[in-house]
């Protein structure tokens, strides 16, 4: 592989660091904040699925890529909601009813996008940060989605939130010691169903980074179990908003190595790359949940279940 060859790549997977990781980047934003507040959603995959064809619908009904995204957000609150809400219930496992919304996020999802297969909706216009460059690939590697320099903005505001804020005080008391909090006068259960709803919500701009802007499509098929990934993905990020971004990167990159190869002729081992995000995953649970280990920065409710 020539120097150039090899530069070519190396961009191609900037590029797709950014376009890849940005459904990475808010949907562990959204679990993120969620397991903060003590809880798990494992429903997230339908989140994120139901809010790319609300994204995708909103977006061809409307004619304004903007009222998609508005779609997506508030169809992710909605699921997070109904989670929150039936995980609030005596002797409800968070985990079963994550499961059971996501068959539902999914079941939902593909029912009512049926007719918006075809169809094309109006796309985010990417920033064009590259055009001081004669390079192609460096253009196209800084052509970024402009929902991400916002998910980026929406790390570090968490980040300071959950650590400056009353509220954040409040979600992370819930997540450490639900005792603590009822002894304070606090709902432990509104808590926890104001987090996941806000989980949800930024899970739901994940949804319409897939349908309005890469691969910009909707199809039944189109989250390949980003939404599961994430969980893994906040815990390789230690539950650290910031360390989130580092993570969605690290991951958008993974799944941007076959289709970078591609694009200087190297097709051998294609479909092998597209695993690398899953094999990625499996490396992270398996060197982060050991046995009678706590993984650093783990909320205290988690630990003790």
């Amino acid at each position: 592989m020539t120097w150039d060859a090899l530069l070519t790549v190396m961009l191609a997977i900037l590029g797709g660091a950014l376009r890849v990781g940005a459904p990475f980047l808010f949907v562990s934003l959204g679990e993120c904040l969620t397991e903060k507040a003590g809880r798990i959603n494992l429903g997230l995959e339908g989140v994120l699925v139901l809010s790319a064809m609300a994204s995708f619908g909103g977006a061809y009904l409307s004619g304004s890529a903007w009222i998609g995204v508005c779609a997506g957000m508030v169809s992710g609150a909605l699921l997070a909601l109904l989670h929150g809400l039936l995980c609030s219930l005596p002797r409800v496992s968070d985990v079963a009813t994550g499961i059971a919304l996501m068959l539902l996020g999914m079941g939902l999802a593909f029912y009512w996008g049926k007719s918006l297969i075809q169809p094309q909706a109006p796309q985010l216009q990417a920033w064009a940060l590259g055009e001081w460059s004669q390079h192609p690939a460096l253009r196209s590697a800084l052509a970024i989605n402009p929902l991400v320099p916002l998910g980026v903005a929406l790390a570090w505001l968490l980040h300071w939130g959950l650590r400056q804020s009353r509220w954040g005080l409040l979600v992370r008391m819930a997540g450490d010691s639900a005792d603590a909090t009822r002894a304070l006068g606090y709902s432990v259960g509104g808590l926890r169903v104001l987090a996941t709803t806000a989980g949800g919500m930024l899970a739901g701009l994940g949804g319409a980074c897939l349908t309005l802007y890469y691969p910009g499509s909707w199809n039944e098929g189109i989250s390949s179990g980003q939404g599961l990934i994430a969980v893994a993905l906040v815990i390789f990020a230690r539950w650290d908003p910031r360390r989130c971004v580092t993570a969605a990167l690290i991951f958008g990159g993974a799944g941007a190595v076959g289709p970078a190869l591609q694009s200087v002729g190297i097709g051998w081992g294609y479909h092998l790359f597209n695993t690398v995000p899953y094999v990625l995953t499996l490396v992270i649970l398996v060197w982060s949940c050991r046995p009678g280990q706590l993984a650093a920065g783990s909320p205290g409710e988690l630990s003790s279940r």
